[in-house]
């Protein structure tokens, strides 16, 4: 069994918890266990257990994001000490992309970054694609681990298994992990639990407006900025982006003075207090005219929006989507008609 070591920021905790849940079925096929700081036992000495868990890893995930890299604990301990054991082949570290931020010429920027391509987690349309990448990714590195480790063990007629005897060196193109396996020892202060302590989280009317709002004033800041950065990589067309008022935006692209693409984006769409965001090809929709809706859903841990699919949309009209997947999905209705 192989031992993860997670090195996140705590801002970063709910993506850190989807992580461990797409982690579940290589726990529970008993290959792998996981560590980060959740994990610490009251009355512990918190530097020490750090140091004792990321010593003693297998795996070290580096859940890089703005508020990592700007942990000093993360950025310039957890992750030196990391880069250090991946360099002398004691233990694999890779670097999991949670948010679009400057990481590249970071000391693990020329490690193999997952998601596919270094492409951060929250910039995916369907985060859930990005997490099963994730989890198939880790998976490979701790198959080859695994075979490592096979190759690395003694030919039959040695030494009984479990006799305290010295066991050869590694050969330098075939590093040897140390890891948590069975019959290892654990540090003395410390008791074994599991880190399947999740509960599930309530969400309340205000979370949901709030999330929905948020999300909103997101998207409308994902526009203008996308058509701005349309218009410049792209002779001959013009744009315009008009907040209407706290709940409206609307967009529209022209090619040669014709307008080619345009949309209306607003808060609601169900009437009430049912919490959507609705789309229109139209950018002076009225209230009662929509294309597309986006619903606040939520499931035990966290809060994504559902399309209906009534566009049908790159068969995303069941998936669970982000504030940046949201902004995604529906950039790439209005993007479509330019684009033909």
């Amino acid at each position: 069994m192989a031992k993860l070591f997670f090195s996140y920021c705590h801002a970063d905790e709910a993506l850190r918890d989807r992580l461990e849940v797409h982690l579940s079925l290589l726990k529970n096929q008993g290959q792998i266990s996981t560590w980060h700081d959740r994990g610490i036992v009251a009355g512990s000495n918190v530097d020490t257990a750090i140091d004792e868990n990321l010593e003693s890893a297998d795996v070290i995930l580096l859940l890089v994001s703005a508020d990592f890299i700007a942990s000093r604990y993360c950025y310039s301990i957890e992750m030196k000490r990391a880069i250090e054991r991946h360099a002398d082949g004691t233990a694999c570290v890779i670097p999991v992309i949670l948010e679009p931020c400057d990481w590249h010429t970071a000391p693990f920027g020329k490690l193999l970054a997952v998601p596919k391509d270094g492409k951060a987690v929250t910039t995916w349309a369907n985060q859930a694609e990005a997490w099963t990448d994730v989890a198939r990714q880790i998976r490979k590195a701790i198959e080859d681990l695994g075979r490592g480790r096979a190759e690395a063990q003694p030919a039959s007629g040695g030494a009984p298994q479990g006799w305290d005897m010295p066991q050869p060196a590694a050969s330098p193109a075939q590093p040897a992990f140390a890891g948590v396996g069975v019959g290892s020892v654990q540090p003395g202060h410390e008791r074994p639990r599991s880190s399947n302590l999740r509960l599930k989280k309530e969400f309340t009317d205000y979370d949901r407006d709030k999330f929905l709002h948020d999300s909103f004033d997101y998207m409308a800041k994902f526009f203008d900025a996308s058509l701005d950065e349309l218009a410049a990589r792209n002779q001959g067309i013009q744009v315009r982006f008009q907040r209407l008022d706290a709940q409206r935006f609307s967009a529209v692209a022209y090619r040669e003075g014709k307008s080619v693409a345009e949309c209306s984006v607003r808060v609601g769409g169900f009437g009430g207090r049912s919490p959507s965001l609705s789309f229109s090809y139209d950018a002076n929709a009225s209230a009662s005219t929509s294309n597309e809706f986006i619903s606040v859903e939520s499931d035990t841990q966290s809060m994504y929006f559902k399309p209906m699919g009534m566009q049908f949309h790159g068969g995303q009209q069941n998936s669970g989507l982000s504030e940046q997947g949201a902004s995604e999905y529906f950039w790439g209705l209005f993007i479509d008609r330019l684009q033909r």
